[in-house]
């Protein structure tokens, strides 16, 4: 591409660098794009279309819970104990998702129930859109299921109990 500089002669742009041939450095698309999404994003955004038809259906009993996506869990848990509290949703010692009741936080304001999905666990089991979407969906599943005091199979005839 070849325009002209200031002085009227011909400006040659060069492509950003590219030492050894590993082509262009830096992200494929800006920021601002619309298509530009993180692996987060993607993750976070995975996460609420699964919700969705579980809230539509429980609207009025879910109206209060909030929807939260974690990094990893960041619980204590006993090492001690082979089974994991009901709130938590699990595969085999790793938390995958949990319930978080209502209660007052530190500064002794009113918290709402939330739901939290962990991300990197899921991330770590599932390799494919597909297999991350029915493990989100399964977690969603016993978490809703939980909240509700229901048989997860209840909530989704299908849930794989």
């Amino acid at each position: 591409m070849t325009t002209s500089g200031a002085a009227g002669g011909p400006l040659h742009l060069r492509p950003g660098r590219d030492r050894h041939g590993r082509g262009a450095r830096g992200p494929l698309l800006p920021v601002g794009v619309p298509r530009y999404r993180t692996r987060s994003m993607a993750f976070d955004q995975l996460v609420l279309e699964t919700y969705a038809p579980l809230h539509n259906a429980y609207f009025d009993q879910l109206s209060g819970v909030d929807l939260a996506v974690d990094t990893i869990p960041r619980m204590r848990l006993r090492a001690d104990s082979a089974v994991l509290p009901d709130e938590i949703v699990a595969d085999g010692p790793i938390p995958l998702g949990r319930v978080l009741e209502a209660g007052v936080d530190r500064s002794g304001n009113p918290t709402r129930a939330r739901f939290v999905v962990f991300r990197r666990p899921v991330e770590q089991r599932a390799h494919t859109v597909e297999e991350r979407s029915e493990l989100i969906t399964w977690i969603l599943t016993a978490l809703v299921a939980y909240y509700l005091n229901l048989d997860p199979r209840d909530v989704d005839p299908d849930f794989p109990w």
